[in-house]
């Protein structure tokens, strides 16, 4: 039976402002009607598989299990890397964890796929990973090459060599090429776009790791010894795995193994790494202009408009990417948007937070927008999801005054717990113990005005939490 790994980690930082560090590009629907990290479960319809895992950074917990139950799809945990050490030691993770929760005389066999990829045709994908599978069961470790399109120079590419049935195997995997030999490349109908999508046995990839990257197993071994179960969470010890070489499976394993194959795919598949790649997979209109939200447009083309919160007009322009959120607009020629991460250096160095969170910040009871502030207030527009509770907390600098817009909200404050409905208020003073529960079936809606000497949200003392943050 095939196990889905789906690697939900990185931070978009190519697709600033959209994707932040907070909130990358995996869980934003920016191409469907689903986030990318939903298309991606989604598109195993139409393979026999088990429940997938998903691997994610601890900052990104609550938003996996969020997106995983808003889009009814079930899974078998969600492990959480405590930090980052790229994906050789992630896939080790999850090969470990598989087999640890294999049934007796069960092969657990791993479908490794990235989180933030677009594939156009599931049907094609799902052919592809039929294809692959014999090789798979005869303990080769196989990837996928995508069929070229283009002379592609923003990615690796995989050499064919000898033909085995709908497989090749593996001549060598070469880097990111310039346009001339990209070129060439697409001329010799010997190579293909790596994908960074594999299919193999756990125990065969973890004989292969052993073999040829053996610190990364021997810590990723000690590193889920004990694994801690926290909710639908799989905790890895942090001391240890922080300790772990940092190398990608392409460089510990993929290119030092004799056994790898290639399974050719033509699905329409893109990693959508710059807002150009985004461009090129969407819709366009008969000016070759792509625009979502609220943009109006005079004799402009070639563009790529994103319109969050306001109204975004052009007049004249050509081949730009103009992306506008609640906190920050991005303005670039398509030809240059892979440098978009510089201004996300230059954010960082500065001491800015624009990289880091967007205006609107996700929680694991809802979300919260901070939608004005000065000098001594702030004003937050809080959405409590159905059944959620706030930790019971205290504030050191700062009161609050919570309006209830709609829903029903159940307040602690100090020594008594009250019931707040649409159109009340209350007020909890400084210091005051409190918290903030929904207990309707509803999302409960408020507006929070904080006053205070300092704002910060690292200005709160819990006492109690279910989400296991004391």
């Amino acid at each position: 039976m095939i196990t889905p790994i789906i690697m939900a980690g990185g931070t978009g930082s190519r697709l600033w402002p959209l994707s932040r560090e907070l909130y990358p590009k995996q869980f934003l629907t920016i191409a469907g009607e689903l986030s990318m990290l939903q298309q991606t479960i989604a598109r195993l319809a139409g393979i026999e598989h088990s429940a997938p895992v998903v691997i994610c950074n601890e900052e990104h917990r609550f938003i996996a299990a969020e997106q995983m139950r808003l889009g009814g799809f079930k899974h078998s945990g969600i492990i959480l890397e405590p930090a980052g050490r790229n994906t050789a030691p992630a896939i080790a993770l999850a090969a470990l964890n598989a087999i640890s929760n294999a049934a007796d005389g069960e092969e657990p066999i791993l479908l490794v796929l990235a989180a933030d990829h677009v594939i156009e045709n599931s049907e094609a994908f799902a052919s592809s990973v039929e294809k692959a599978l014999p090789y798979a069961n005869n303990d080769k470790l196989v990837t996928f090459g995508i069929v070229p399109t283009k002379p592609e120079t923003g990615y690796g590419y995989i050499k064919s060599g000898e033909k085995v049935g709908d497989a090749f195997s593996v001549s060598e995997f070469v880097e990111k090429p310039n346009s001339t030999t990209a070129k060439a490349y697409l001329e010799s109908g010997d190579y293909y776009w790596n994908s960074g999508m594999f299919l193999f046995k756990a125990r065969r990839y973890l004989d292969e790791l052993a073999k040829f990257a053996p610190e990364i197993l021997k810590v990723c071994k000690k590193a889920i010894a004990a694994p801690e179960q926290d909710l639908e969470f799989v905790r890895v010890d942090k001391n240890i795995f922080e300790t772990c070489p940092d190398d990608s499976v392409d460089y510990a394993v993929m290119e030092k193994s004799n056994d790898v194959m290639v399974v050719p795919m033509d699905a329409g598949w893109s990693d959508v790494g710059s807002f150009s790649a985004l461009w090129e997979v969407s819709a366009k209109d008969k000016n070759n202009n792509v625009f979502k939200g609220d943009v109006i447009s005079v004799g402009s083309t070639n563009n790529y408009i994103y319109a969050e919160n306001k109204l975004v007009t052009t007049v004249g322009v050509d081949n730009l990417v103009v992306i506008e959120t609640k906190d920050a607009i991005l303005v670039a020629n398509k030809d240059q948007v892979q440098n978009v991460k510089e201004i996300v250096k230059k954010l960082k160095e500065t001491g800015r937070t624009e990289h880091k969170i967007h205006r609107e910040v996700y929680r694991p009871w809802g979300k919260y927008d901070s939608i004005d502030f000065g000098k001594r207030d702030q004003v937050k527009r809080i959405t409590v999801n159905p059944g959620e509770k706030l930790s019971i907390q205290k504030h050191h600098h700062r009161s609050e005054h919570w309006v209830v817009v709609s829903g029903t909200a159940s307040v602690l404050n100090g020594d008594k717990t009250i019931l707040v409905t649409e159109d009340e208020s209350t007020y909890i003073p400084l210091g005051t113990i409190h918290a903030l529960e929904n207990p309707g079936k509803i999302p409960l809606e408020m507006i929070e005005v904080q006053t205070g000497s300092y704002l910060g949200e690292d200005d709160i003392v819990r006492f109690e939490d279910r989400y296991g943050r004391i």
